[in-house]
Order: C-alpha cells, then structure tokens, then sequence
C-alpha cells in the first residue's frame, strides 16, 4: 500500500490513456453524485413537514361528537349528544399513559359574520375557550403579554389572548393592545396577551383566532358544562394510537353509545397520520439508496470490463514479473489497488461536487425565503461514510474478476504474446 514504484506504476496505468480513464470513472461519479442529491433532497422534504409540525404535540388525537347510529340502553339512534367537562376527569382517571388534556369549546368563524367589536372596527374571527395546556399542543409564540393561566380559569376571569391578524383588524399600528377591552358577541373581555402561530406559513386564519378561559367562556356564552371537543396528548414513549380505544370506551359508557357505534365519535389521529409521513419518508430514502446504488452498479460494472482490457493490454508485462518471481499475491494486489483507487477517486468527486450543489440549492433557499415543505437539503456523516465504505467493496468488486484473470496468466504463454 505504501510501495512508492507501485503508486507510479498505477498513475502511470491510468493516465497513458486518460480519456478512457475519464469516461469509466464518470460512471461512478455519477451514481455516487446521484445518490447524494436523492438523499439530501428527500431530507429536504423530511426537514420541510417537520417544519410544518413544528413543535406541535404530534402524539395527540382531536375528538368531537357525531349522530349516533345505533340504539342502545333505551337512547334511540340518530341522536346527538355533547361532551361533559365531567368526561375528562373520567377519562384522565380512567385510561393510563395520558399526559394531556384539553377540552374546548369554541365560536365564530373568521371567515364568517362579524362577531367581535372594538370601538368602531368590527371583525370576524375564531374564539376559543381553552385551558392554558392548549399552548403545549398547539405551539405559539406569545408576542406580548401573557396566555390564558389556571387563575383565569378559577376566577372565571374574562380576559383574552388575540393573534396578530386581529390586533391589524381591531387596532392601530402603534396603538396599546394590553388592558384594552373587545367585546365577543356582546360580553367585554380584556386583552392580556397577543401571540403568533408557529409554522402557520402565512395561513391567515392561524393568526386571526382569540383564546379566552374555559370556565368564563362557558360561562358567558351559557354552554354550561357541555364541551365542543378534546385535544388528547399521550406521554413520551405511549402511543396515542395504541389508548384511544380506551378513551372512547370511557365516553360510550358516560353517553350510552353502543360499543360497535364507530361513527358517533369523531377523531382525528395526528400520531398515526405523522407515523404514516414517517413511512414515507423511509420508502423515499429506500428508493434514493436503490437508484443510485443502481446507477453506481452501472459505472463499477464499465470499471470492470476497462479492468479486464487493461490486464489484456499488460499480459506481456504480467508475464515478465511472474517470470521474475512475482507472486500471484503481488499481481492481484496491484490490480485491484487500481480498480480501488478509480472508483474512489471518482466517487469522492461525485461526493464532494454533490456536496457543492446541495451547498448552492440550500444558498438559493435562503436567498428565496422558504419553500413549502422543502427546506434545509443536506446529508449527513454517516451518510458520506456508507458512500466511502460502497466505493471501497465496489472498486473491489470491479477489480476481482480482472485480477483473476491476470494471475491465471502463465508466464511462458504471456512471454510469448504481441
């Protein structure tokens, strides 16, 4: 390996006709480069919905009420009915492994009537009454003041927490948010906070919602002890996937609902739905893997058969050095020392030019602002390491059948070819 005359033996191999050289690297370059751009790119797409999750508690489930559709314990079907504030002690007591939960009720729409009034400006908005745990399920960023606490909900205080759309509405550019007053449907609530949803990218209704106390909502708008949905969180490490069987059984008991009844509990699985995008991700880094390894066969393969022409080209002077005493060892080292060193040095040239070219798009990507569910391309370490490590069994692979062949080669019969 650290034989000098061997080193100058194998430049000397691949250069005295470097146009052929060239085009059987190409082949290797182009696969690694390949599978480097397949990779960064679906990482691109990896980091883009990340994003769009940003911190948002994906481990969670949305439950609403539906019709019923069956009968059951005297309640007829095609009924409706409302969750209980008393459902969510029962289901926090009943079910293990839940870490949260939200029950919510909420009114207006901000693409709706008008429904909330400040001086002479009007709006139409989303109002939620919320427990302060929302913040941790639904991530934002408080711009000024403060979220809805725990002393707001047992007081029943009737303060508010407006997004940035409805401060542009209701308010003047300069003009101070905190400790005025808006009235929702008729009942004056004050402003103690403003926020910013996360990740939102630019979806306007996000930032046009106003979040109020539970108990002084229910309390003022007369929903009593009824709730309009839960957002359930499950803790690190428990599925929500794998309890909300158990959730909805603990609801069907409290309402009556038949067991077999699969449409009267409505839900939403963000666990499942993200486990689903996870999938995916691992079925477009399977197909990067595939194609380039693929396409990097295709050049090993075109080093190969240069391989075998070669040690055709030099059967005289293989011939001469088993003459001499060469052993088979020392032949087949030397030519699969060459295949080696080919295709790594063309794919370190693919690497570090796919490096260049993820480098410039993520430049562009700054420069441009960001892009829907595509951000931050790139590949990592271990990445580059698996590419090393397929060049070096490849370039083995590509110099093996050659290098058989050429200590096959008997040295009276090579002595005496032309």
């Amino acid at each position: 390996m650290f034989n000098r005359d061997r080193w100058k033996e194998i430049i000397e191999t691949l250069t005295s006709n470097w146009f052929r050289t060239v085009l059987t690297a190409f082949g290797v370059f182009w696969g690694i480069f390949i599978l480097i751009i397949l990779l960064a790119a679906g990482k691109g797409f990896e980091n883009g919905i990340n994003l769009e999750f940003g911190d948002t508690a994906t481990n969670t489930i949305f439950m609403w009420t539906r019709t019923a559709t069956k009968s059951y314990m005297g309640m007829p079907k095609n009924r409706r009915f409302n969750y209980k504030i008393s459902d969510v002690e029962d289901i926090r007591e009943s079910v293990k492994g839940i870490d949260i939960i939200s029950p919510r009720n909420q009114i207006g729409d901000f693409e709706g009537n008008d429904n909330v009034v400040r001086g002479l400006k009007t709006g139409a908005f989303d109002v939620y009454g919320d427990y302060p745990d929302i913040i941790k399920q639904e991530p934002m960023k408080i711009t000024s003041g403060r979220f809805v606490n725990y002393n707001d909900i047992n007081e029943k205080r009737k303060v508010a927490v407006i997004g940035e759309g409805v401060r542009k509405v209701l308010y003047e550019k300069d003009e101070e948010v905190l400790g005025s007053y808006i009235k929702i449907n008729g009942v004056n609530f004050m402003v103690v906070g403003t926020y910013k949803k996360v990740n939102s990218d630019g979806n306007e209704g996000a930032q046009k919602e106003i979040y109020t106390p539970f108990t002084s909502f229910s309390q003022a708008f007369n929903m009593g002890q009824a709730v309009g949905w839960m957002a359930i969180t499950a803790q690190d490490g428990v599925p929500i996937t794998a309890i909300k069987e158990d959730i909805f059984k603990v609801v069907r008991k409290n309402h009556k609902i038949h067991p077999e009844d699969q449409r009267a509990i409505g839900h939403f699985d963000l666990h499942r739905e993200y486990g689903r995008v996870e999938s995916l991700f691992g079925g477009i880094r399977f197909i990067a893997y595939f194609v380039g390894i693929m396409v990097l066969l295709s050049g090993v393969i075109g080093v190969s058969n240069i391989m075998l022409i070669v040690v055709k080209e030099r059967t005289k002077e293989i011939g001469i050095r088993r003459a001499l005493g060469a052993p088979p060892s020392n032949i087949r080292a030397q030519i699969l020392t060459e295949s080696v060193f080919l295709t790594i040095i063309s794919g370190m040239t693919g690497i570090i030019l796919g490096t260049l070219f993820i480098y410039a798009i993520n430049s562009l990507l700054d420069a441009s602002g960001p892009v829907d569910m595509f951000a931050n391309p790139s590949v990592n370490l271990g990445v580059v390491t698996i590419a090393l490590t397929i060049l070096i069994v490849a370039g083995l692979f590509a110099g093996f059948i050659p290098a058989q062949n050429a200590i096959k080669i008997k040295p009276v019969e090579a002595l005496r070819t032309e």
